[in-house]
């Protein structure tokens, strides 16, 4: 199997690795920063706001099986992109919304995708596209954080109805 991967900031990035762990065909994920100008940034560091790290998500998916447009669906419908800095309750430049591409052809597909989001929302959309950087992973208690804890996410709402709907998410026991 040929894997690809995509790395995705949309808040708080326990949430959205639930969401996505939860997609057909994504076959891992690693919550971590990217997007700042500090090496080996820790999460005291990154939310005291001087490394320019957001919270990301490290998607490797199987493109047989989900293609990477459809995981920007995903991406566009689990969170608010037209908030600056913040997600929900959660604000500070590391809950950006942003979207760190791996070939120029994930941004050329990044960048198509948000303007038909845009044409949805109708208000201004804040992400960020931009080429990956260095991904520098979380530490480990992060790793995974509400499939280890045994809660259901907080960080942001989960709009599961509009994923199911998209046929993009399916439950895990």
């Amino acid at each position: 199997m040929s894997t690809e991967t995509a790395t995705f900031g949309a808040g708080c990035f326990w949430g959205v690795e639930y969401v996505f762990e939860r997609v057909p065909g994504v076959v891992a994920t690693e919550v971590g920063y990217a997007g700042g100008h500090t090496e080996n940034p820790t999460y005291r560091e990154v939310c005291g706001h001087g490394t320019g790290h957001a919270e990301v998500l490290k998607v490797e998916f199987d493109p047989q099986v989900v293609t990477f447009d459809q995981l920007l669906e995903v991406f566009w419908a689990m969170h608010d992109p037209t908030q600056v800095n913040r997600q929900g309750p959660d604000v500070g430049d590391q809950y950006r919304s942003a979207i760190f591409t791996s070939s120029d052809e994930q941004q050329r597909a990044a960048e198509a995708s948000r303007e038909r989001a845009q044409a949805r929302i109708g208000r201004p959309i804040a992400t960020e596209i931009a080429p990956a950087g260095p991904f520098y992973p979380a530490e480990d208690y992060h790793q995974r954080y509400y499939d280890k804890n045994g809660h259901e996410p907080y960080c942001h709402v989960i709009p599961w109805g509009t994923l199911r709907e998209l046929g993009l998410v399916e439950s895990k026991a």
